[in-house]
Order: structure tokens, then C-alpha cells, then sequence
């Protein structure tokens, strides 16, 4: 893992340059191997950049951190790693590397985020206990982000019921922030956990909870805005999750309610669904419990099928039902590519579209 490391240290490199170079290189550790000539060759990599790659000089600081995260028994997710958020992985600007530290499984089945505004009221933290609640028999994990208000009163309310919950954190995982919050991450790591892009040594600086924000909305199924001003972190979490085809929920409150403008603003504009209560979620989401898996159906022939399309078929018939995302981690095709021949399928009644963008043989 040192060498996964070591390029989140190169300066000049972001993440999608890394998984460039590493498709190009084979492997992190071959990325340090190849030649300055050779490097420069690749897209996006001038003589600047090449040449900090073979000087080694990030080797040390990644030796830090490798130790760092040994002592404190912190998992490193490079974005090939199988226990990295596959749902995140979709998405073109996911971290190239991730650091965890807990028990939960970050590929839970149901993942759903949580985030509000810091002033939350006794209405905003209510239908947080009742959403938690409505939702603890589909032990989906919870996710949000450790902050004030509606943040970490969702966290405390999963820990409460005993449902799994990861914080995820603008900061190295050496310190929490705000401090005040300490104790309910401490207890989250029984069965939850925190995660970060950010290594050790990295202070909690403001540019930081918007690179934080993309990942709440990258790695859930859905995300739910309760309680939110027209303009705030919430409200940026919305916009990313909308731009990654994420499917986005908001609480209604009163017109005249400044933490609930942001909320009545995405239902106004069509950026997300108005919900009141647990079952909006299992309706939209297509998660009710008392929906039959169905049956499984014998091999039918499907002659006028293309490659690609025959193998989607494969797929799909061996899962019941499968989710987009998956399905296109299986395929490794691009989500416009994919979304197309789902279309045709779909047309030719050969599929059916479910809630929650999941698919099954019709």
C-alpha cells in the first residue's frame, strides 16, 4: 500500500490523474517504475510532474502515514480494492484513495445519507428518529458527516437503535472536529466507522466539506435533505448527488422557516422528492419489505440481442434483480452506454425498471 500512498503525496497529480497513470503504469508501484520519458508521454502528465514522480521525494511522508494508519488500525481503500464503496467508484471525481476506521460494511445493500443543516430544530431531529426508525428492518447503513444539528443527531439516533452508521470527515483521522463530537464517534466504531480522503496531519480547513460532501452523496443510494437554508453544505450534497443520478429526498417545512427553504427549493425545482415519513423511502427506493423476490424464470432465447445486451440479460437473470450501479461495475461500460441498452431492453419488454433503478427480468 505504500506505493497507493505515495501518489496522493505527488503534487500536481489529483485523482483522476492517479487513475490515469495507473491504468497507463499497470499498478501504483509500476508508476514509480516507469521512466521520466516515458511519463511525460501520458496524458495530462507534463516534465514537472514526471519528474516529482521518480524523484521519490513523497516516499517519506508516505512511510508516516503507512505507519500512522498500522498503529491505529486504519483500513486504506485504493480504489481497486473490493472494499471500496463500489457505489462511489462510479462516480469520475471518487477519491483515489480512502482511509476507514470501524467495522461497517461500506458495500452495505442499502445505503442512505443523511444531512440537514448544523441549526437544526426540534422538527428537523424528530423526523430523523422516525426516519432511522421507519427504516432499522432494512438495516440499511446511515451515513452523514459528523457536523453540527441534523448531522450528528442522525448518527446519535443510529447508534441509539443500533442500526450502522459511518461519519464521513473533512480532516486526517488523528483528530475529530468539531471536538465537542468525540464521544459519538468513538461510539460509532462498534458497528459503524469513519472515513476520509484525507490523511493524518490534515486540519479541518473550510475548501475541505465540499471534497467531503461528494462522498456522502457518492456512496449511498439516497439522499435525504432535512432541514436545509437555500445556500449550505446540505444543499451542496443535493446538487452533487442530482449530478451523479442519485435519487435525493427533502423535508417540507413552513414557507416562512429559513431551515426549511433549501428543503421547499429542491421540492419546487424538481431536485428532489417531497417525503413526510419511512415509507416515501421504500416506495421510491423500492424497498418495501412485503415486495416477493420473483421467481426465478427458466433460460429464455433471445435471438435479435446484441453482445452486450444478451450479456446484460445474463446478468440480470442470475440476480433476480440488480441495481445500476452494480450492474455496470460487472460490465466496466459507461453509465451512457449502459443506460442505452437498458433502454432497448426495457422497450422490448424483455426488462422491467423498478424503483430505486433496479432492474429484473420481465
Amino acid at each position: 500500500m505504500l506505493h497507493e500512498i505515495a501518489l496522493t503525496f505527488v503534487k500536481g497529480i489529483g485523482d483522476v490523474t492517479i487513475r490515469s497513470l495507473v491504468s497507463y503504469c499497470g499498478s501504483a508501484e509500476g508508476v514509480f517504475k516507469t521512466k521520466q520519458s516515458l511519463l511525460e508521454k501520458i496524458p495530462g502528465i507534463g516534465p514537472k510532474t514526471a519528474q516529482s514522480i521518480v524523484k521519490h521525494a513523497v516516499f517519506e511522508r508516505a512511510e508516516q502515514e503507512l505507519a500512522f494508519i498500522d498503529k491505529y488500525k486504519i483500513e486504506p481503500l485504493f480504489y481497486t480494492d473490493k472494499n471500496y464503496p463500489k457505489r462511489l467508484k462510479n462516480c469520475a471525481d471518487s477519491p483515489a484513495l480512502l482511509y476507514f476506521k470501524g467495522k461497517a460494511d461500506l458495500n452495505n445493500q442499502k445505503i442512505i445519507a443523511i444531512v440537514g443543516t448544523r441549526n437544526a430544530t426540534n422538527y428537523g431531529k424528530a423526523f430523523c428518529e422516525k426516519l432511522i426508525d421507519g427504516l432499522k428492518d432494512h438495516n440499511a447503513l446511515i451515513v452523514s458527516g459528523l457536523a453540527y444539528g441534523i448531522d450528528v443527531a442522525s448518527h446519535k439516533f443510529a447508534v441509539t437503535m443500533q442500526q450502522t452508521t459511518v461519519g464521513v470527515l473533512g480532516h486526517g483521522l488523528d483528530r475529530i472536529y468539531p471536538a465537542l463530537h468525540r464521544s459519538v464517534a468513538e461510539s460509532m466504531l462498534a458497528n459503524g466507522g469513519l472515513l476520509t480522503e484525507f490523511p493524518s496531519q490534515t486540519n479541518p480547513d473550510r475548501q475541505n466539506f465540499p471534497k467531503r460532501n461528494r462522498i456522502i452523496a457518492g456512496m449511498a443510494d439516497a439522499i435525504i435533505v432535512v432541514e436545509a437554508a437555500k445556500k449550505g453544505g446540505a444543499l451542496i450534497t443535493a446538487e452533487i448527488a442530482n449530478s451523479y443520478n442519485k435519487d435525493v429526498f427533502a423535508l417540507p417545512g413552513r414557507l416562512d422557516d429559513e431551515f426549511s427553504e433549501g428543503c421547499n427549493f429542491l421540492i419546487k425545482t424538481n431536485r428532489a422528492n417531497l417525503i413526510t415519513r419511512p415509507a416515501d423511502v421504500e416506495y421510491i427506493m423500492g424497498w418495501e419489505l412485503n415486495i416477493k423476490s420473483p421467481k426465478k424464470q427458466e433460460p429464455t432465447l433471445f435471438t435479435d440481442l446484441s453482445k452486450e445486451e444478451l450479456e446484460i440479460v445474463k446478468i440480470i437473470k442470475a440476480e433476480a434483480s440488480i441495481a445500476i450501479d452494480d450492474l455496470q461495475l460487472r460490465l466496466n461500460m459507461a453509465q451512457s452506454k449502459l443506460a442505452m441498452y437498458l433502454l432497448n431492453l426495457e422497450m422490448q419488454s424483455i426488462i422491467i425498471a423498478l424503483p430505486g433503478r433496479v432492474y429484473r427480468l420481465n
